[in-house]
């Protein structure tokens, strides 16, 4: 049996500090030492990938690389000797992350590191040892030649690049790796860095009881070097265009359904070689993290497939995924493997099938507990053997949630808690976390903003709307003693 736990979700850009965006820096130990006072023993991240537009860290470039903005990287905290002249930085304690001023911020910061690296005998060893470490060679110079390319083309989508470095011939690649040797090197000491801070975050949350919960994507962006170095497993033209792309029918969040634009598997491909290349991501997200939520599990069972230039997901079809097949691979490379299925939205029986055959842990969602009286995400209805939320990071704050029900669910909601309409929104709001808490789920997540109490301008994500998403931003001082106390007496 799982040991039962609790654990909060706050993505690191959402932390606290100087500067344009939070980071892997010393507010993460704060937030660490906050979250063991509170009695959390899991920090739940999203993807930690670079972001593409949008910002959406579901829809990044690279499965593997780090996002640079998640660098720590300023006055006092440069690597080896080095410290960078920060005073031109904004000190004051942004409420919203601006991802373009981090931008600018980190890239000025990290090119003026780049330029003192040489200086340093021991730190450029330990870079080239990094480099040919076989967990990072196997997809670190892939990495840093699309990040070079890309960036020596303003950005442009690898779809639009010259033809033979669409299609990777080889001799175009070794030109421009030669004319593009210095920039290649700064993307491989950038995944370093970056690298060298998560494993310090890793071994802070290990000192202090916390496992770190980490987030899979299903499915790559179209423009990624992830389908740069390997088109032929997912459904594309001769171009790169994609021939389908994925998405999902109308649903909770969207009345047209939502148009994802990755591009499809090439599951028969996969197939053929044992299905290397899930065997080498899950591989290496298990070192990253202690634990991995899968998300769009259901698309293992069967996914949308909508054609290429789609107005909307509605017109889309299902089609049969890779099954226990994908499972029973990965688990005769790897062992147990500590997954957790998102299995929201619509779910048919080949989906709870597929989660019984798997024996992985499900989800449930406190606020779709009380849209029927027979929902089951109703906390009576939690089962045990799942991870049990408030809401996600595709939700709206439990508040803002809260604030706009009517009628017969919000009747519900102030049965379940105890309330009636003259109860306060912060009492309603406890009463669901501590309601989430006495489940029979043997884990429990909420995101901190709940914790707080936030109404819906810090919502996370709002799906199918393509800006303004992912800035939430902790206050300063937000996380406080006696929210501490309150949490741990819960848990």
């Amino acid at each position: 049996m799982t040991r039962r736990a609790a654990g909060l979700i706050l993505h690191p850009t959402s932390l606290p500090g100087p500067g344009a965006i939070g980071d892997l820096g010393p507010e993460v130990d704060r937030f660490l030492d906050w979250a063991a006072a509170a009695g959390q023993t899991i920090w739940q991240v999203l993807p930690l990938g670079p972001t593409g537009p949008g910002n959406s860290p579901y829809s990044g470039v690279s499965m593997r690389a780090g996002n640079p903005l998640l660098i720590h990287a300023s006055p006092g905290h440069a690597p080896q000797q080095y410290a960078i002249d920060g005073r031109s930085r904004d000190n004051s304690v942004a409420r919203r992350v601006d991802f373009s001023a981090a931008a600018h911020e980190k890239e000025a910061l990290l090119r003026a590191w780049w330029e003192r690296f040489p200086e340093s005998a021991a730190m450029l060893a330990e870079v080239e040892a990094f480099r040919h470490d076989p967990r990072q060679a196997e997809w670190l110079e892939d990495w840093a030649l699309f990040a070079s390319l890309r960036g020596a083309r303003g950005g442009a989508a690898w779809t639009e690049w010259e033809r033979p470095l669409r299609r990777r011939e080889p001799a175009a690649l070794d030109r421009a790796r030669a004319e593009l040797r210095d920039e290649v090197d700064y993307h491989a000491y950038v995944q370093f860095l970056f690298y060298s801070q998560w494993s310090r975050v890793r071994e802070a949350a290990r000192a202090r009881g916390i496992a770190i919960l980490g987030d899979l994507p299903f499915y790559p962006a179209l423009d990624s070097v992830d389908v740069w170095v390997a088109p032929e497993l997912f459904r594309l033209n001769r171009d790169g265009r994609p021939l389908e792309i994925a998405g999902v029918p109308p649903d909770y969040f969207s009345a047209s359904g939502q148009l994802w634009g990755n591009p499809l598997y090439r599951w028969d491909r996969m197939e053929t070689d044992g299905f290397a290349w899930w065997i080498r991501r899950i591989r290496a997200e298990l070192e990253r993290f202690d634990l991995l939520r899968i998300d769009h599990f259901r698309g293992f069972a069967s996914f949308w497939a909508v054609r290429g230039g789609a107005g909307t997901a509605a017109p889309g079809h299902w089609e049969p995924g890779p099954g226990m097949k994908l499972f029973r691979a990965l688990r005769a490379a790897l062992g147990e493997l500590p997954l957790i299925a998102e299995d929201l939205g619509i779910v048919g029986e080949d989906v709870h099938e597929l989660l019984r055959e798997t024996g992985f842990p499900g989800m449930r969602v406190l606020q779709f507990g009380f849209d029927s009286p027979d929902s089951h995400h109703a906390p009576d209805k939690i089962p045990p053997h799942c991870v049990a939320y408030t809401g996600t990071h595709d939700n709206d704050t439990t508040r803002g949630w809260f604030e706009k029900l009517k009628g017969e669910e919000r009747r519900r909601v102030l049965q379940a808690v105890g309330g009636d309409e003259r109860t306060a929104a912060a009492d309603v709001v406890w009463g669901l976390i501590r309601l989430l808490y006495e489940s029979a789920a043997e884990r429990v997540v909420v995101p901190v903003q709940d914790v707080l109490v936030l109404g819906s301008e810090a919502r996370m994500n709002i799906p199918s709307v393509p800006e303004g998403n992912w800035e939430f931003r902790l206050g300063e001082g937000a996380l406080t003693l006696e929210l501490a106390d309150r949490l741990r007496t819960l848990a």
